[in-house]
């Protein structure tokens, strides 16, 4: 769906009227991920799963969101970006019904995988149907910064509500979702416009690079796949140096097929611009670390302390309310002095709050003086790093290829988090007995967040150091 300058810029109200249902949906993948999130510890008790077996529910639904990110972006752009979204949402809400229905842990996970494969499909969808709905600029930047409110509104809510709902039984988190779907699925085959004729015609004839496609997802999944599997199997198992080599065969196969195909998945000179590469390397800092320490937090506060899922909800809720309360500005924010220095702060304060964590915490810390500034620090770095991370990487790219733009930065999140979470997880597991009574099982896992966002913050420094040189 590709709109004239004259349509952009009027923004009628049927236009703002599909802006609220992808924010809807937005809200609606916040609302999951945290639900879902606070209702580990149950899971893990009710159904017999180990810590190691625990990630699997957050790295199904992230091995299927990352590892198809990139196709459900391009597939969007060939095929039509209004049948794909709403095709995708259907598949979303049937998942969510079936995983709130299965006793089984392995059939779980297999549901969060679907869930996850149907967001890789909406996600950059959505995100492509707003940046080819409004006009590169103010109107965008207020477009994506609404949009990102309610994903963060979404996830604050989802922690309140995961809350009383874990306490009620842990498979309300799986099925409150799904009349929710069903809602914004009928409000989008009402309200999003059919892709015109003769886009679509344009757009088929570019073709489908199934080749590429092929090769990159399961390239990417056999190497996210080996690692997470790597704890439980070792490092240096055979199975876990073949799984690592064949993912490494099949995504050099990937460059050498887009390099030669005639309309290839991803045109890899994309990635010459320096701000699209810091975005996606941004992302996976901002994204891998956070989701990470809140799998730590989640674990601690419930198995370790003893908490209650909706105590636990309140204690991670001031982070949430700050990306909703913050995220509004965002737009504005951008516009008047770029993505650069906004990127820059939002890193600083992930490296603060982590490090601030690790100076505090000791063996047992302390909600006030530990707990508390860490997650203002988190929910405001997230706040304004998000934003600005998805305006940077979609900034200057062409209509046809913002499916691809924002299906890759996405990707990169994904991926990231799920290999942060995987060597996060075996450090945690890998703890001695007497530490697994205190937080100190978990101090290798923070160390490693907290210097994947040092990392992110020396690169997002890059552009401001070069242009005080030049």
């Amino acid at each position: 769906m590709t709109l004239t300058q004259a349509e952009r810029t009027q923004t009628p109200s049927r236009l703002w009227g599909v802006l609220a249902v992808l924010c809807a949906v937005l809200f609606l993948d916040g609302l999951d991920v945290s639900m879902v999130g606070v209702a580990l510890p149950s899971i893990g008790t009710e159904l017999g799963l180990s810590t190691t077996s625990l990630q699997w529910i957050v790295n199904g639904y992230v091995l299927g969101y990352g590892g198809l990110l990139l196709l459900g972006g391009r597939t969007a752009d060939l095929l039509g970006r209004r049948r794909i979204f709403l095709i995708a949402l259907a598949v979303f809400a049937v998942a969510s019904l079936i995983g709130g229905l299965v006793d089984d842990g392995t059939l779980l996970i297999a549901t969060r995988f679907v869930k996850g494969l149907a967001a890789a499909f909406t996600a950059p969808t959505a995100l492509s149907i707003l940046t080819t709905t409004f006009a590169e600029g103010p109107a965008r930047n207020r477009a994506l910064s609404i949009f990102s409110v309610f994903g963060a509104s979404g996830y604050s809510s989802g922690l309140i509500l995961g809350g009383l709902l874990t306490s009620a039984g842990w498979r309300w988190t799986f099925l409150i979702p799904v009349p929710l779907a069903i809602a914004a699925l009928a409000a989008g085959i009402a309200l999003i416009p059919r892709d015109r004729a003769a886009a679509r015609t344009s757009m088929s004839q570019r073709g489908h690079d199934l080749p590429g496609a092929g090769t990159l997802v399961g390239g990417t999944l056999l190497l996210v796949y080996s690692v997470v599997s790597a704890p439980d199997r070792g490092w240096l198992h055979p199975i876990t140096i073949a799984l690592a080599g064949t993912a490494v065969i099949l995504l050099a196969a990937f460059i050498v097929i887009e390099r030669r195909v005639h309309h290839p998945l991803i045109r890899l000179g994309i990635l010459r611009k320096g701000a699209i590469v810091r975005a996606n390397l941004g992302m996976v800092a901002l994204f891998g670390s956070y989701l990470s320490f809140q799998f730590m937090m989640t674990l601690y506060l419930q198995n370790v302390l003893h908490w209650s899922p909706l105590r636990m909800a309140l204690a991670l809720l001031p982070a949430g309310l700050l990306v909703a309360f913050g995220s509004p500005f965002t737009g504005r924010l951008i516009t008047r002095y770029g993505t650069a220095p906004l990127i820059s702060g939002a890193m600083l304060s992930m490296a603060l709050g982590y490090g601030w964590f690790l100076l505090t915490a000791g063996t047992t810390p302390h909600y006030a003086i530990t707990t508390l500034p860490t997650m203002l620090l988190l929910g405001g770095g997230f706040a304004f790093g998000f934003s600005s991370i998805m305006a940077q990487a979609t900034d200057g790219i062409e209509d046809a290829e913002q499916g691809l733009a924002s299906g890759l930065v996405q990707t990169s999140g994904q991926v990231g988090a799920a290999l942060v979470l995987a060597v996060v997880t075996a450090l945690v597991a890998a703890a001695s007995p007497a530490s697994r009574g205190d937080f100190s099982q978990f101090h290798p896992g923070v160390n490693l967040v907290t210097g994947i966002a040092v990392v992110g913050l020396l690169l997002s420094l890059t552009p401001l150091l070069t242009r005080r040189r030049a």
